[in-house]
């Protein structure tokens, strides 16, 4: 893959030149790259390597190796220093703009598109303490309300459907309702679970769109009430969302709207977390009262969700959560890892738009 020249390096740079020109005609970008090229990358990969029947990420990694091999046993050909120090400078230069290269065609230029929620016409703001409340009471509403349909005691949901099934399932209601969002669906993405169980929590994530594979994957010990949730996050990854917020966004509108009311509680459980924490900054002692008067499904759920949390406490959170940060404002995401922390702004402007009411 890394020729004997400065070929990828090139490659990489025009890359790079591109995505600046991109950055300053984002509606072009928008129409040419995500909305024209993109979807034909979509589907070339979800016709090859999402046809496999276990995480194409793999071979990526085997890839890897390989190439590392080659390049320590081609490194050792080399003799005297200078031409072990100009093959090494050489390798790790075509090394950066084979990866570059194929992360800006193969997914990357989304990052310069004109944004979703500006595209909706949404002006999501800060919520007064007093909004925030009345969306947390709907939302508790809401989640209550879809627990019922799927259980009726109180005891903590633990029982799911296969993982197989739930992920058509999210994938079908992406088909249906990707529109209302102004996206077309296109393709068949995959959100591959990517043992061993974990291993993704340790390093600081629940789950991850991969670029080079076009797949997802999630970590198999997710609780089960968050994975319809995480799973059309991930997707909506799929479909160029490169915005954290907007894809918490695009996955709370596709499972709320969902036939299922598994998916619709996993979306209003995934709200009211991010509720929650926004109403703990605002006045702790009237979260913590808020809490204790949850209805006690609702309450036995959420503490379950904790506990299985609690079992994969990660390594290095703040090296990821930076690392992480670092990624996004790079390619554009001013708001790096509180996007993440939009969700609640976004809904309260999706529920307050004339045009849903």
């Amino acid at each position: 893959m890394v020729k004997k020249n400065w070929s990828w390096a090139i490659l990489g740079l025009l890359a790079l030149v591109l995505r600046f020109l991109a950055a300053q005609f984002p509606e072009t970008t928008d129409q040419v790259y995500s909305r024209t090229f993109f979807p034909f990358l979509r589907n070339l990969l979800d016709l090859s390597l999402g046809k496999l029947p276990f995480p194409s990420i793999y071979l990526f990694i085997i890839l890897f190796g390989v190439i590392l091999v080659i390049f320590i046993l081609r490194l050792k050909a080399q003799v005297g220093r200078k031409q072990r120090i100009h093959y090494s400078l050489r390798f790790l230069f075509n090394a950066l703009g084979v990866l570059i290269f194929f992360f800006l065609v193969l997914w990357g230029y989304n990052y310069q598109r004109t944004p979703i929620v500006q595209q909706l016409g949404l002006l999501p703001s800060p919520l007064p303490l007093e909004i925030l409340e009345a969306e947390l009471q709907l939302t508790q509403n809401l989640a209550t309300q879809e627990r019922l349909k799927i259980k009726e005691d109180t005891a903590a949901i633990i029982e799911w459907m296969d993982y197989a099934l739930l992920e058509e399932v999210v994938r079908d209601n992406m088909r249906k309702n990707l529109f209302l969002l102004g996206i077309n669906y296109t393709g068949n993405p995959r959100t591959k679970l990517v043992p061993p169980s974990g291993l993704m929590r340790r390093i600081g994530i629940l789950g991850i769109y991969f670029p080079f594979t076009g797949e997802s994957y999630i970590d198999p010990s997710l609780h089960p009430l968050e994975q319809p949730f995480t799973i059309a996050h991930e997707m909506a990854h799929s479909f160029g969302v490169t915005d954290e917020g907007e894809a918490n966004f695009l996955a709370w509108v596709i499972c709320s709207y969902a036939e299922d009311p598994r998916l619709r509680y996993s979306a209003q459980l995934r709200l009211l977390l991010y509720q929650l924490r926004d109403y703990r900054r605002e006045s702790p002692e009237r979260m913590e009262l808020w809490i204790k008067n949850l209805p006690p499904g609702l309450r036995q759920d959420l503490i379950a969700i904790q506990k299985a949390n609690e079992r994969y406490k990660p390594f290095f959170l703040e090296f990821s959560r930076w690392t992480n940060d670092l990624f996004l404002k790079s390619q554009g995401i001013e708001a790096g890892i509180t996007s993440y922390q939009e969700l609640p702004m976004l809904v309260h402007a999706w529920r307050q738009d004339p045009k849903r009411n």
